[in-house]
């Protein structure tokens, strides 16, 4: 669990930068799927999960 967290953070990190330098290829999403898979087995999950359910329902209440 401590080398997957350790790999959360470092992946989060640098997605976050590529998207600061606003430079994605695809080696770069290919990373960020990787970032996904490895957030999905925190403890974290629970926790993302419960929000985006929260923000999709949010926004499907939402009329124009």
């Amino acid at each position: 669990m401590l080398v997957s967290m350790s790999a959360v953070v470092l992946l989060g990190l640098l997605i976050w930068f590529l998207l600061r330098i606003r430079y994605l290829r695809f080696p770069d999403v290919l990373i960020s799927g990787i970032f996904g898979f490895l957030l999905a087995a925190t403890g974290a999950a629970p926790l993302i999960t419960t929000a985006l359910t929260g923000l999709s329902t949010f926004l499907g209440q939402l009329r124009f």
